[in-house]
């Protein structure tokens, strides 16, 4: 369990790419194709690229409407799922988890901000 703040060391980034790759294979099935992780005292961004499911580009084709709808739930049970992992794995405060995805070009921007201790 790690039981600091995080820091911006190559450790910390592969710890935290590795569960946000984690979620990303219990949701969609695969990880990201690029994942880039930083650390600011008590802020975690990541900003990637995720893999357009077969299912995806389907909905998007046939129904694009309920597409925007699964795109939105699923970024918040990738929220949700996110935050179990970090407070099984550590003891960080999490204040909130701010999500912005973008079905047209599959990119996603995550920041995590953390309770000051």
């Amino acid at each position: 369990m790690i039981d600091i703040l995080p820091s911006n060391t190559n450790e910390t980034k592969k710890f935290l790419a590795h569960l946000y790759n984690e979620v990303s294979k219990e949701l969609v099935g695969a990880g990201t194709t690029l994942l880039k992780v930083s650390v600011d005292k008590g802020l975690i961004t990541f900003q990637a690229k995720h893999r357009r499911s077969q299912r995806s580009a389907a909905l998007e084709g046939e129904v694009p409407s309920l597409k925007q709808e699964v795109d939105f739930h699923l970024s918040l049970l990738y929220k949700k799922k996110l935050r179990q992992k970090l407070e099984e794995q550590t003891d960080w405060e999490i204040e909130a988890i701010l999500r912005d995805y973008d079905s047209a070009t599959q990119l996603a921007f995550t920041n995590i901000v953390l309770k000051e201790k």
